[in-house]
């Protein structure tokens, strides 16, 4: 999943391994977790929005391509469709 863990944690002049020490886990999961290679348990990704004042929907956000950002509603549940 792409994040913003690493630029949040530059942004606070931060080293991986003091945000490690902050949120009680290993510099090698903060290293993962900023290259993707990890997605951080629910617990954790609230610890990390929390530790840099953001919400889960700022901080992470999954892969997508362009042309599926606008994920369409079927017709039998779009609101537009309905009388």
């Amino acid at each position: 999943m792409q994040n913003l863990v690493c630029e949040s944690r530059q942004a606070l002049a931060w080293s991986q391994q003091r945000l490690a020490d902050e949120l009680g886990v290993s510099r090698q999961t903060i290293i993962s977790i900023e290259r993707g290679r990890f997605d951080p348990s629910l617990p954790l990704a609230f610890r990390l929005a929390a530790t840099f004042g953001t919400t889960l929907e700022e901080l992470f956000f999954p892969e997508q391509d362009a042309s599926s950002s606008d994920a369409s509603v079927p017709p039998s549940t779009s609101p537009q469709s309905q009388p």
